[in-house]
């Protein structure tokens, strides 16, 4: 695989870089694979003390790849995207995301197991998950309403509607909002900001705050299986083929 993703470690700081440019950092299945090893060696590392998830300019996160979710509905390819939500729930390192640009799907549903999160004034977060005849994923359907109150939540999940950067600000689900060309500067020295302090502490009042972490992993498995089931729907084939037809 190409440097799809790119992890580098400094000063305590694990970055963790979807770089896929010329799809806007679609997530394939060995992206998902790698980055669910860099943030469980990072959970492992006693020198790792928190991690900085990033993507590029005008795009943090386009989804899951959209050739990977057609293989999966013909049943040609193991998924490994559960995996990969497992690990990100059940990461003990704080997260903090960068996000520069367009948040779609898992672009958006990852940043609600984020502890910090920094977006670019121009960032835009939408779930077309409904839209593609899908339901929510990464445990959004339980996390979503407990961040942001269930009307929020359910405009954003079920009606499809964006966010702008200072509305997911309102909604709980972004710390900051900075220029474009100072997203990673501030999200990094967040980053670091927390890595600076003791350990134990940061990883005992994170525990203490997160709660039961296997409600959200069984919820990540419901949704998993609903979605899949979804996938192989009638209403997912012709959301599919209109997307795709759109597309050329």
């Amino acid at each position: 695989m190409p440097d799809s993703i790119v992890v580098t470690d400094a000063a305590g700081v694990r970055t963790i870089r979807m770089h896929r440019p010329e799809k806007k950092n679609a997530l394939t299945q060995p992206m998902y694979a790698e980055m669910t090893r860099a943030l469980r060696e990072a959970g492992a590392d006693a020198a790792i003390a928190c991690v900085l998830i990033a993507g590029g300019p005008g795009a943090f996160c386009a989804g899951s790849d959209i050739g990977d979710f057609q293989k999966r509905a013909e049943g040609g390819l193991e998924p490994v995207t559960v995996d990969f939500l497992h690990a990100l729930a059940r990461n003990p390192k704080p997260l903090v995301a960068a996000v520069n640009g367009i948040a779609v799907g898992i672009g958006t549903t990852m940043l609600f197991h984020c502890d910090h999160v920094v977006a670019a004034a121009g960032s835009v977060f939408t779930t077309p998950f409904t839209r593609l005849g899908l339901i929510p994923e990464a445990a959004s359907s339980l996390l979503a309403p407990m961040r942001m109150g269930h009307a929020r939540a359910f405009a954003l999940l079920v009606m499809g509607r964006p966010l702008t950067a200072e509305q997911a600000k309102a909604a709980g689900i972004v710390n900051t909002v900075v220029d474009a060309a100072a997203v990673e500067e501030v999200a990094l020295k967040a980053a670091r900001e927390i890595a600076a302090l003791p350990a134990g502490a940061v990883a005992l009042s994170r525990q203490l705050m997160r709660g039961d972490l296997d409600d959200v992993v069984k919820r990540v498995d419901i949704e998993a299986m609903h979605f899949k089931d979804r996938l192989k729907s009638d209403e997912a084939r012709a959301a599919f083929a209109a997307f795709l037809a759109r597309k050329k």
